[in-house]
């Protein structure tokens, strides 16, 4: 789905222009994004697998909850709806525990260039997980993955099936959610 939002420059500012997220992808302009983790207290991550038509990276797993922040739209709003959206879940803000913004520049294509600051929060997943709805439009499954095996998984290059981001990435958020976990 086609949406209007921010332009930023590289240092991630705004730059006070809107685009049409497909022409910001068409052109390499810089724009947000959240992303939400979410976790259980007994170890697993929630995990989301692409939906089958998305242009980049269909059925490989991902983080729980990811979209676009729209133009104007509070980081912190984008991120209660877009959980809403893809998982089904209702959480209001103060679940969400900002760990961080990830600068990604990702050239898919000549015409396809994700440029984006990822907005990146934990948060425990306290509801059933069979209480949870997929977007079917959007996403093709939903599953928990424990800490251990998702890690193994990132580590296995010959049977690789998630979205490939910085392995930075990667260990800054199993860092932030095992001291949350450690802490409990």
């Amino acid at each position: 789905m086609d949406e209007l939002i921010d332009i930023l420059d590289p240092d991630g500012n705004m730059t006070h222009t809107t685009a049409m997220k497909s022409e910001a992808h068409k052109n390499g302009w810089f724009h947000q994004t959240v992303h939400i983790w979410l976790y259980t207290s007994d170890g697993e991550i929630l995990l989301q697998q692409r939906g089958k038509e998305k242009n980049i990276y269909p059925l490989l797993w991902d983080v729980s909850v990811a979209g676009h922040i729209g133009a104007g739209e509070s980081i912190l709003t984008s991120a209660v709806r877009e959980v809403q959206e893809e998982i089904g879940l209702k959480i209001s803000s103060s679940d969400l525990e900002k760990i961080g913004i990830f600068k990604s520049v990702k050239n898919h294509s000549e015409t396809l260039k994700d440029y984006e600051f990822h907005h990146t929060f934990i948060a425990e997943l306290k509801t059933p997980f069979s209480a949870l709805q997929k977007q079917d439009s959007e996403v093709e499954a939903l599953k928990l993955e424990s800490i251990k095996q998702f890690i193994k998984a990132l580590n296995d290059t010959s049977n690789y099936k998630y979205v490939p981001h910085d392995i930075s990435y990667f260990e800054t958020i199993l860092e932030e959610i095992s001291n949350r976990l450690n802490s409990i």
